[in-house]
């Protein structure tokens, strides 16, 4: 009889500090900041130190697959002492203090949501930069999922609502009202969007479930099926006595990591386009996503073209868009 009332008086005692918790993350203000950027919490001599030397080498490393050095983050250097009021309601935050304990982990929702703020304790220098280093990976990536699912949320205010995806391929991706859809053929769908110096482009078709059978060939699979789109749909300037269209650059492979997508395996290619004959550029994103249930590969690609810009966070958007994808939907009567 004393163990059922000790085991009740515990889970009703669990079932308030949950409550309590939630209550609170219900009162937590919207966080803020722009897209990539990360606030770093430091002493302004621990930033000029080796330690700082070390979030920077991490944190604003170059991004992959882009046609000018851009770095990972923009990064936000504050004291401990100022990280008060509104500050603390930026949405990624690394926190990095010498102290008496060795610890490094990342807390959510601490003074805003959502929010990720990465907490790296230790009590000497050394300690402060084997755990920048060990944990750098881990904390980039829940900074980008969370950078991800603020965008995604945020095109939702205002999405296209043209059906051709759900038409040709049964699926829907969260995609601004701003993009539109350009070309539909049997297999291929193009939606792109202007910019002040140029455009951003998603571009949707499949191929055969056993469309890549040799591990060993992969990327040049990949570049070969790329290529292929190029010349069938994405024309450039005409240029006399050429086929001029897109290509995969050809000096440099395309970087290829395994990925999942909306619970799919699909594999990640980021890389360089170009026009076969004419001097044009920049950079691609594409998600080849096992689709077994359809018995097909789909093939999900955001690319652009912006001279003379910068195109990390245009990358992002499209990233965010392609990351959204759903599975056989259906068309609403």
């Amino acid at each position: 009889m004393k163990k059922r009332i000790l085991l009740y008086f515990l889970a009703i005692l669990g079932l308030s500090i949950a409550c309590k918790e939630e209550g609170k993350a219900d009162y937590l203000p919207e966080s803020v900041g722009a897209m990539n950027t990360l606030t770093v919490v430091i002493d302004n001599e621990l930033w000029k130190s080796s330690v700082g030397d070390a979030i920077r080498e991490n944190y604003t490393a170059a991004a992959q697959g882009l046609t000018w050095d851009e770095a990972l983050f923009s990064v936000t250097q504050i004291p401990q002492q100022i990280f008060s009021g509104s500050i603390r309601n930026t949405s990624s935050v690394l926190y990095v203090m010498e102290d008496s304990l060795n610890v490094a982990h990342m807390k959510s929702n601490m003074y805003a949501k959502p929010q990720k703020v990465g907490v790296i304790k230790g009590r000497n220098k050394q300690e402060l930069i084997e755990n920048i280093k060990k944990t750098s990976v881990e904390f980039i990536k829940n900074f980008k999922t969370l950078e991800i699912s603020k965008a995604q949320k945020r095109f939702e205010k205002s999405l296209n609502k043209e059906k051709a995806l759900v038409d040709k391929f049964k699926i829907s991706m969260k995609i601004p009202s701003i993009y539109r859809v350009g070309r539909e053929e049997d297999n291929f769908v193009w939606i792109s969007r202007e910019i002040q110096k140029g455009n951003m482009n998603i571009i949707a078709y499949t191929m055969p479930e056993n469309g890549f059978q040799n591990d060993s060939t992969f990327a040049q699979d990949i570049i070969r099926m790329r290529d292929s789109i190029g010349d069938l749909y994405i024309k450039g300037s005409d240029v006399a006595g050429k086929n001029n269209h897109m290509i995969t650059e050809k000096a440099f492979t395309p970087y290829v990591f395994p990925a999942e997508v909306s619970g799919k395996k699909a594999a990640e290619v980021r890389g360089i386009w170009e026009m076969s004959a004419y001097p044009m550029a920049g950079p691609f994103l594409t998600y080849i996503i096992n689709d077994k249930e359809n018995n097909r590969k789909l093939i999900l690609e955001g690319f652009v073209f912006a001279p003379a810009t910068k195109k990390r966070d245009y990358m992002f958007e499209l990233e965010a868009i392609l990351k959204s994808v759903q599975f056989n939907v259906e068309e609403k009567k």
